[in-house]
């Protein structure tokens, strides 16, 4: 049997390939939209994608299965349970608790595991050729390494009313009758690593075990103890805000993205004409420079977008195309770098790129303005908008700052000032930057804390740490500096 981990590092996410060798068919699941490097792993190994399946109807990034299958004529696998709430609206094979997938001496077995979602399942692995048991989980967002799938995005994100608690509730029945009854040696394979948004805070490593996870994982002696309210309450306490593009990945994902086919990469522009593309307002120009460059020359009109990690939450971010149809033109530094950016818009449902451009000749410039944390008490603003989530708010905040996470604020922009400076922060400047980028667009008029919370943090120490060398004595802590 071969086994192999497909993971997009911007969006800690995870698909696998499962290849029974000895037949030459492969199963993929929870497969990415630009489906090449899939399509190359099968090749190199000789294995033909004969299914494809997902766990679940994913709301962080936009499913590859439709695409896989059509390019391979592999059969889709998609829950059949859940209820009206987790049902597909396109064809394919339903599974239900048990079912089996047959690869030869490969079996794959659905466990239906609801909590994250309704219809969510689980997929045991057995390698026949050399046992009767099961020895893989591929947990998708039920189980991560020592995290659950958060539980409330139906409430938050799918149009669901009152439903967390039962969701919790729902994950306690499936670590208790499908987990943890599981053999010690079953290797966990979840569906996402450090830094996704469908958990609290899912554990870096690729792996885990049922027998580690029952012993060490926070739920572990909650579980152990039946005390499914305190299970409840823990899980529920905490969850990060989820991101506003997630409703939009959840529709689709639901009725099946849009088939792609063949997508060629960026072509490159001249200056000139990249110029009079974005002159005409037929294209929107998205800027992948670094923080340092976009402050010292940014293009007006464009969005800033860092070809750094989470480049495609980030993208999502500050580009609906539910409300746009114009293509992306990319400023990026070459044409490999082109392409990569292509596939992550891709991944979060942005398709149309009219190409790429290296340099801003010919481009209009302005200079972002930016505030000194030392002038902060006597900048002009009325509003000082922290893009931070709630629990970094919360931990440590700017007096005065309103937090509204920077993955809603495109869709909130009915809470800020129409009149007036907003002066944006994050904790380094980066999510700032980000998000200024798409206020300024929108036509607010935008300034950026130079250093963002991290520098203000330093020059209120150094202000502090001055006045008790003059004497002064220190102010001490207040209730908005922790």
């Amino acid at each position: 049997m071969l086994l192999e981990r497909i993971y997009d590092t911007d969006l800690a996410q995870a698909g696998y390939l499962i290849g029974a060798q000895a037949s030459g068919r492969a199963l993929v699941v929870d497969a990415r939209r630009d489906v090449r490097a899939v399509l190359d792993l099968a090749a190199r190994h000789g294995l033909a994608i004969t299914d494809v399946a997902e766990t679940h109807i994913h709301a962080d990034y936009l499913s590859g299965t439709r695409e896989l299958a059509a390019a391979t004529g592999a059969r889709i696998h998609v829950s059949g349970e859940g209820g009206e709430e987790g049902q597909y609206g396109f064809d394919a094979a339903r599974l239900h608790d048990g079912d089996e997938i047959d690869l030869g001496d490969v079996r794959v077995r659905a466990l239906h595991t609801p909590g994250h979602t309704p219809e969510h399942l689980s997929f045991l692995v057995t390698d026949l050729s050399v046992a009767d048991e099961p020895g893989y989980l591929l947990s998708g967002d039920f189980v991560f390494a020592g995290e659950l799938g958060r539980p409330d995005l139906l409430d938050e994100i799918g149009g669901g009313t009152g439903t967390r608690e039962e969701s919790a509730r729902a994950m306690f029945a499936s670590l208790r009758d499908r987990f943890v009854p599981l053999p010690d040696w079953v290797q966990v394979l979840p569906g996402h690593g450090a830094g996704s948004a469908c958990g609290k805070a899912p554990g870096a490593v690729p792996q885990t075990t049922v027998g580690y996870e029952r012993r060490f994982a926070w739920w572990a002696p909650l579980l152990a103890a039946d005390d499914e309210d305190a299970f409840v309450d823990r899980l529920l306490h905490g969850q990060p805000e989820p991101h506003a593009y997630f409703s939009r990945m959840k529709r689709q994902n639901r009725l099946g993205p849009a088939v792609r086919g063949h997508v060629a990469p960026p072509a490159p522009l001249a200056p000139a004409e990249a110029a009079a593309l974005l002159a005409r307002g037929e294209a929107v120009l998205l800027d992948t420079r670094g923080v340092e460059a976009v402050h010292e020359r940014a293009i007006p009109g464009a969005l800033h977008v860092p070809a750094a990690a989470s480049r495609s939450t980030f993208a999502a971010w500050v580009y609906d195309p539910d409300h746009e149809d114009l293509p992306i033109l990319l400023l990026a530094q070459d044409g490999a770098q082109a392409a990569e950016f292509a596939d992550n818009l891709l991944r979060v449902g942005i398709d149309e790129v009219a190409g790429y451009i290296t340099a801003v000749d010919g481009l209009p410039a302005a200079v972002p303005p930016m505030v000194d944390p030392a002038e902060l008490a006597t900048a002009e603003h009325v509003l000082l908008l922290d893009v931070r989530s709630r629990g970094e708010h919360e931990a440590g905040r700017i007096p005065g700052a309103v937090q509204l996470h920077g993955g809603r604020v495109l869709w909130e922009l009915d809470r800020l000032p129409r009149e007036g400076r907003i002066l944006v922060h994050c904790q380094s400047g980066l999510r700032a930057a980000v998000v200024a980028s798409a206020l300024r667009r929108a036509g607010f008029d935008v300034a950026e804390l130079a250093g963002s919370y991290a520098g203000w943090l330093a020059h209120t120490a150094d202000a502090e740490a001055a006045l008790t060398a003059d004497g002064g004595g220190s102010p001490g802590p207040t209730s908005d500096r922790t």
